[in-house]
């Protein structure tokens, strides 16, 4: 089947939709399911159920479950400790009722609008993502 190049996928040409449609819708199907959806994959979960929790490497590109019932700290350690890539983004949710308040390790600067540094409250979500070697940006269901 003679195919035209768009878009890194191949299509049919014209002449060979009647005879090959079928097969030819099929190979298109897989080809933008792979090209399209082959880098979205399953997100990782961290649980954590201390009132304390320290970012690690491991951590990177992951949902990190934070539960207790009392508040807990949440630190973003400097560059020093755990050298995140630039670009890491890193997923909070507060399971439990204790609020959860992101806290900057020595030398880290976590900017956010209005300087919020806390999940609003049980079953909120907020992302911390990488701009520079100690530079966060907290986003999400955020208050001071």
């Amino acid at each position: 089947m003679a195919t035209t190049t768009n878009y890194a996928w191949d299509t049919p040409d014209d002449t060979d939709l009647v005879k090959d449609g079928a097969s030819a819708i099929r190979t298109l199907g897989s080809s933008i399911d792979s090209t399209v959806f082959g880098g979205l994959t399953q997100v990782n979960r961290n649980a954590q159920t201390g009132t304390t929790y320290t970012l690690v490497l491991a951590d990177a590109g992951k949902i990190v479950d934070l539960n207790n019932a009392s508040a807990i700290t949440f630190t973003v350690p400097p560059n020093s400790s755990v050298a995140f890539p630039v670009g890491t983004r890193i997923d909070l949710i507060q399971t439990g009722a204790g609020q959860v308040t992101v806290a900057a390790g020595v030398g880290v600067t976590i900017n956010s609008k209005g300087a919020a540094l806390k999940i609003t409250g049980q079953w909120s979500a907020a992302t911390l993502i990488q701009r520079s070697a100690n530079l966060w940006v907290l986003v999400g269901d955020i208050v001071a």
